[in-house]
């Protein structure tokens, strides 16, 4: 019996990182404000996974409830060829031991973050 890797984890990237976090990936297009290079922790940044300028800025002006939308559009973004190739990096790195997904979203669990983690467990 095989036994299933660890569900990844979401932390805000303003949180200290954790003995337990494991490979930590930051998951933001952009470099958090305020934040050193040093003091991130940071063993991976796979821009391609990111959503894109044009998406993020929609998401973040649009009015009422729009996760579900933003979702699919952002879903759409990563079935292009680099977006997968790097969720499936993300996938050999979520089976290889703890994986922390970091974000500098307000909402981690309504954020492209959240969207990820559904993607590598699913």
């Amino acid at each position: 019996m095989t036994r299933a890797a660890p569900r990844p984890t979401v932390r805000r990237i303003y949180e200290p990182a954790g003995p337990d976090d494991g490979v930590r990936v930051l998951v933001d297009r952009l470099w958090p404000r305020g934040l050193s290079k040093a003091d991130a922790h940071v063993d991976e940044w796979p821009k391609s996974l990111t959503p894109s300028t044009e998406l993020r800025r929609w998401y973040h002006a649009a009015e009422g409830d729009t996760y579900e939308e933003f979702r699919r559009r952002y879903e759409e973004e990563l079935a292009g060829p680099e977006a997968a190739e790097a969720l499936d990096r993300l996938r050999a790195l979520a089976r290889e031991g703890p994986l922390t997904l970091l974000t500098a979203a307000r909402e981690p669990g309504r954020s492209h973050a959240a969207v990820l983690v559904d993607l590598l467990t699913g």
